[in-house]
């Protein structure tokens, strides 16, 4: 089967990528239009150093004891804490010595705090990677991407109203002898707590002022340094070949967005009217055996089939069969040489700013179970707005990196010398990592 000839080519009228809004600078981080490959370097990086500041906090509270100060011991906890909030609400300040022992309700929101919402924003974290999401059914069986997404929302909530109920009390209650208890680590009243305290908010203020110019005037230094923060945990978690089984047809999404730029070249809408009858695969590059396949031949080599979830790195997501052939398959058919280590994916489409669309993957992810070029979809060839007549299916990686419309497949030994070397289109245009499995 082949897709319809008569298929409208011009698309939906919006796809996910053109409905993304632009946020403020202060609130983006950056925040012009289709920056976010430079944001989440940033909000993986800060990530990667908040996980290793709270690591080293958890080992020093435990190995102390001071923990006891932080976990409730009888439900006492829960009358009393409600009691505090009327006091607090009063104005009545309660006169207990937080240098002593904390009072209910700074007990419950240091203990919800450290021990829930920590917790909860690193495994909701998790439930929106799609390799370990894809890996690890029990956490997308509990946490699916929009679950996740949601709690994760939830969690930073908490933590600005957590923030901002502290300072505002620290500052009313005994500003300085408190700024002393955080700072200082002493009981006192005298100023040393307060400037280092001033001293650290300029710094925030300083760094706040200053992410977004920097990061316009030197993105792929910014690259760079989130992937070195990043790299390492996105290169371990790639190496988690899943099975297929968490998902049937009653799971599939009644809708599935399109996205990307739709292929415009005369090679293609010529190929799609005569419903990719002259269709040809070319795989080549540092291979014994370079190929070129129609689809009927495609459709000779063994089947195979998947129902997984798709991954955008927008953070919607949908779940849909898959129909096709296994990679290992081509691997097997086309023998890379030993020194092949990328398999470069060429679509008939542009990118948004010119040039072919892109993207490498390891050869290694090449042999994963879930690894796949798909010529159906839910049982139906594959529509023209989702990549027909193949594209590539890897779970491991986020949805951009999965080519639609593909023209090509070559397999090399680096990717420094194709499009601009950084491994694929939207890391060339838009500071995107050529790893992106979280």
């Amino acid at each position: 089967m082949v897709p319809d000839a008569n298929a409208d080519t011009r698309g939906p009228a919006v796809t996910a990528k053109q409905d993304s809004i632009t946020l403020p600078d202060g609130v983006g981080l950056p925040g012009r239009r289709h920056s976010i490959g430079l944001a989440r370097w940033w909000h993986l990086g800060m990530d990667t150093l908040w996980l290793l500041n709270g690591l080293i906090f958890y080992i020093l509270v435990f190995t102390t004891g001071h923990w006891l100060r932080l976990v409730p011991t009888n439900w006492d906890v829960l009358p009393n804490a409600l009691s505090m909030s009327l006091q607090y609400a009063s104005l009545n300040w309660p006169t207990d010595d937080s240098w002593v022992a904390y009072n209910s309700l700074q007990l419950m929101a240091y203990f919800i705090t450290v021990f829930i919402a920590a917790p909860l924003a690193f495994i909701t974290g998790l439930g929106m990677s799609p390799a370990l999401s894809t890996k690890f059914r029990w956490i997308s069986r509990v946490f699916s991407i929009q679950i996740a997404r949601s709690l994760h929302f939830l969690v930073l909530i908490w933590f600005v109203l957590f923030v901002v109920m502290h300072v505002s009390l620290v500052v009313a209650t005994e500003a300085l002898r408190n700024l002393n208890y955080m700072y200082a680590d002493r009981n006192s009243g005298d100023w040393n707590g307060f400037w280092v305290f001033a001293a650290s908010l300029a710094i925030m203020i300083v760094i706040w002022v200053g992410v977004t110019p920097l990061t316009y005037r030197h993105p792929r230094q910014v690259q760079r340094i989130g992937f070195a923060l990043i790299g390492p945990a996105q290169r371990l978690f790639e190496h988690l070949d899943s099975k297929p089984g968490r998902y049937t047809d009653k799971d599939i999404s009644p809708y599935m967005w399109h996205n990307g730029k739709y292929p415009e070249s005369t090679e293609y809408k010529t190929l799609l009217a005569a419903g990719f009858t002259d269709y040809r695969l070319q795989i080549s590059g540092i291979v014994k055996n370079p190929v070129e396949l129609d689809l009927a031949q495609l459709h000779d080599l063994a089947h195979h089939e998947q129902i997984t979830q798709h991954f955008c790195i927008q953070g919607w997501s949908g779940v849909a069969k898959w129909g096709g052939v296994c990679m290992q398959t081509i691997i097997d058919l086309v023998q890379p040489d030993p020194e092949a280590k990328w398999v470069i994916f060429y679509s008939f489409a542009d990118g948004p700013d010119g040039g072919i669309y892109y993207d490498a993957h390891p050869i290694e992810q090449m042999n994963y179970h879930l690894t796949m070029l798909a010529y159906d979809m839910n049982d139906a060839p594959l529509s023209y707005g989702h990549g027909a007549p193949l594209r590539l299916r890897n779970e491991v990686q986020l949805g951009f990196k999965l080519v639609k419309w593909i023209k090509g497949i070559e397999f090399v030994k680096d990717f420094s010398h194709i499009g601009g070397g950084e491994g694929g289109y939207n890391n060339d245009h838009e500071f995107f990592g050529y790893r992106q499995s979280i």
